[in-house]
């Protein structure tokens, strides 16, 4: 029966951490710095290879009941950790795949154990939205070449605010993610913002606030216009697999995943 389980899920039953502690999320910001790059790539191959029971431990510490005192920011700390934690262990137990639609129901099946529960990421995600920050979307990462930069640390507590801000600045600042034309007032923003736009409030106010400074003035102005760039499902690898993912593969593959 162990053979069935998902590969990630047998650093639980190899041992359970002790439930009273929160997850502590040093040995997840150790494999950030090794495994991923100053362009947040991650390098999937070599993490497999050397990194892969170190990530599995971790996970054991995330798959254990949370203390229930846990402070609002330590909690949303946690999750979001948890949620690119596991989204790499997914694609590491399928890689080499082209994109996280080459597997099944990534995103909805309720696969992982989080704080003693199997969740979803879609239940991960839906958590943390329901805590009215939209800074978690610039640093929830999906394993695509369009997602937000993926962090090189941990996020903890003591630091979330400005995470989440350094985040939502890079995240606008990477003109292959989101573009701002001051002379013809125009903005090309990632889809998450289309998406999501209702947890943003107001999106302008949001790209006002973290773009690069003087990139996005021309937004108070009428006339100013912001379309949404395609987005771009190929796997986020150091190599250049998922570089020619293409758009028509995406929607192949998400019909595939809705049967």
């Amino acid at each position: 029966m162990i053979a069935r389980l998902p590969l990630f899920a047998l650093a639980v039953l190899a041992g359970v951490p002790d439930a009273a502690g929160a997850p502590d999320p040093a040995a997840w910001d150790a494999l950030l710095k090794e495994f991923v790059t100053a362009e947040s790539r991650v390098d999937y191959a070599r993490l497999k290879q050397q990194g892969l029971a170190r990530l599995d431990a971790y996970l054991a510490t995330v798959a254990a009941p949370w203390p229930h005192d846990l402070s609002p920011a330590a909690r949303k700390a946690a999750l979001l950790n948890a949620y690119n934690a596991l989204t790499v262990r997914w694609i590491v137990a399928h890689y080499p795949v082209a994109s996280i639609w080459r597997t099944s129901h990534p995103f909805t099946a309720a696969r992982h154990r989080v704080d003693g529960r199997s969740v979803s990421l879609d239940a991960i995600e839906t958590e943390l939205r329901q805590l009215g920050d939209p800074r978690i979307h610039a640093a929830l990462v999906c394993a695509s070449r369009s997602c937000p930069p993926l962090r090189r640390e941990a996020y903890t507590a003591d630091r979330l605010d400005r995470q989440l801000d350094e985040n939502a600045r890079a995240w606008l600042g990477d003109p292959a993610l989101n573009e701002f034309d001051p002379a013809a007032r125009s903005a090309s923003v990632s889809r998450i913002f289309d998406w999501y736009g209702k947890d943003f409030g107001s999106v302008t106010a949001f790209l006002l606030r973290y773009a690069p400074p003087g990139k996005a003035e021309f937004l108070r102005s009428s006339g100013a216009r912001i379309t949404y760039k395609p987005y771009r499902w190929g796997l986020n690898d150091t190599s250049d697999l998922g570089r020619d993912y293409s758009e028509a593969q995406f929607l192949l593959d998400r019909a595939k995943n809705a049967l």
